[in-house]
């Protein structure tokens, strides 16, 4: 929950930060972005390491980094000294989040291990919202820097709970690290990560977003040519995407992480500018679908033990589709809150079900001693799909505005209407200086806006669908591609487990 609540904490005190170090909008986003970047690129390399060092004593080395790089945040006096801090915060976090979930698979019994990955599905899914909803409270009650306390307390309860609970766990390796499987893995994550966060701030022509996506794409091919030739002594196991729990799961992931995160991004202006909320109340207003979330991935391991868990993961799928579609057929300006909510609650629960069904497959799909690294390539998935759903569907929201919005600004002076065109949150300021005319541009800003919601959300469905039939696709068990060794037993155990529709054709 620390680290989930680091990824969009500071949203909330970008003003903040500016006026507080006096720095452009572009060195705000990279305090912002820099954390992620590290996060994602390290996620793999860190969680290999962790298998062979000892889980345990990586966690906790990860929970120290992380502590001490908040406080460093919240007592920072420059821009730099920030930017240095989200970067040191962004390597503890990549020690931390790979582990945690190596350990709960390597520790519980197989009776256990899907309610406990449910937990931390749930918790792991929940904890962006909760953190933008306690770093907006914090903001307004007290100041930006209190903004750290949230992840430093929970730093401190995990550090001692770890010391208290967690078995420490390594595994035997026959094979010298994988250095340049690391290296690779970390340049091509965060070159393509990079575009995704910098191409519609910067452009995706900017040589700087050319250059990353070329440095990340020529990293990608590497780090496949490399791990295929070193097979058994590969950083990852590529082979493992060439059996149906591993590929569906990591799709399932992508989608489901990118859509919500894509949701996110239009909900939280829809609530600020067409509705017109308070940051605080804003994130308050993404509690429930975070909170069903939570309770559907704490339930789905008993579904899926009843139901099996492609039956399972396809209803989540469908149900958060189904969200999607309620929210873009009667989102109004009119009809306000109401004619969302029952649309984010879908989305939360259909979510909440498919997720941990999917986790559990993609871990499942790799032997003991590379839990790390399977619960790296389930962060990885998920960061990834993030970065290209917060890209993607706020591409389409800003499309659709600007497509709406110039239709309905006739007769509005020009210079309150080129502002009005650079986005809604532009609008409703230009409308406060607009006269007679700021009722039209708030009006045609709002709509606009609605516009550009319903073009991403049916984009949304449409690619629920086609995720929906991936789930449901049987494929024929000659055609299956067997990876030799304990990658079978991975295997046997989840289709054991679910003989009525797990991901593996039964």
């Amino acid at each position: 929950m620390a680290v989930i609540a680091s990824v969009s904490g500071l949203n909330v005190a970008q003003p903040d930060l500016a006026v507080a170090f006096g720095a452009s909008q572009s060195t705000i986003l990279w305090i912002i972005n820099i954390y992620t970047l590290a996060l994602a690129a390290l996620l793999l390399p860190l969680g290999a390491v962790g298998d062979r060092l000892g889980r345990r004593p990586v966690l906790l080395g990860g929970l120290a980094v992380f502590g001490a790089a908040g406080v460093l945040a919240a007592l920072a006096s420059s821009a730099e000294v920030m930017l240095a801090a989200r970067l040191l915060a962004g390597v503890g976090a990549a020690m931390i989040m790979p582990i945690t979930l190596a350990v709960i698979t390597t520790t519980f019994p197989e009776e256990e291990r899907g309610r406990a990955i449910g937990v931390w599905t749930g918790v792991a899914g929940g904890g962006g919202v909760l953190g933008m909803f306690l770093s907006a409270a914090l903001v307004d009650v007290a100041s930006w820097r209190w903004l750290f306390a949230l992840p430093v307390a929970l730093v401190a309860v995990a550090f001692t709970m770890t010391l208290r609970s967690v078995p420490d766990s390594r595994e035997a390796s026959g094979h010298p690290f994988d250095a340049v499987g690391a290296l690779t893995s970390g340049v091509a994550v965060a070159g393509l990560v990079f575009v995704l966060q910098e191409g519609p701030e910067r452009g995706w022509s900017h040589p700087a977003t050319v250059l990353g996506g070329a440095a990340g794409a020529v990293a990608a091919v590497v780090f496949v040519g490399w791990e295929l030739r070193r097979r058994d002594a590969a950083l990852l196991d590529l082979r493992v995407f060439g059996k149906r729990p591993a590929a569906v799961g990591s799709l399932t992931l992508l989608v489901l992480f990118g859509v919500q995160a894509g949701v996110f991004v239009v909900l939280f202006p829809f609530f600020q500018a067409v509705l017109g909320w308070s940051g605080l109340s804003s994130t308050l207003a993404l509690m429930p679908m975070a909170v069903a979330m939570t309770a559907a991935s704490g339930l789905a391991s008993q579904v899926s033990a009843r139901a099996g868990a492609r039956a399972t993961t396809a209803t989540g799928v469908l149900l958060a589709g189904a969200g999607l579609a309620v929210m873009a057929a009667f989102v109004s300006v009119d009809g306000g809150y109401a004619s969302v909510l029952p649309g984010m609650l879908a989305m939360g629960v259909g979510a909440g079900l498919a997720m941990t069904p999917s986790t559990e497959a993609l871990t499942g799909s790799l032997p003991r001693e590379r839990q790390g690294a399977a619960s790296a390539l389930n962060d990885v998935t998920r960061e990834f799909g993030t970065a290209l759903g917060v890209a993607l569907l706020g591409a389409l929201v800003s499309a659709g505005y600007r497509g709406g919005v110039d239709a309905r600004l006739d007769g509005v002076p020009r210079e309150i209407a080129g502002t009005a065109r650079e986005g809604v949150a532009n609008a409703v300021e230009a409308a406060g200086r607009a006269g007679s005319h700021g009722p039209a541009v708030l009006r045609a800003a709002r709509e606009s806006f609605v516009d550009g919601w319903q073009q991403a959300m049916w984009a949304g469905v449409a690619v629920m669908a086609v995720l929906l039939l991936s789930v449901l696709a049987r494929r024929p068990r000659s055609s299956g591609v067997e990876t030799p060794g304990k990658n079978d037993d991975s295997v046997r155990r989840i289709t054991e487990r679910s003989p009525q529709g797990s991901f593996p054709s039964a």
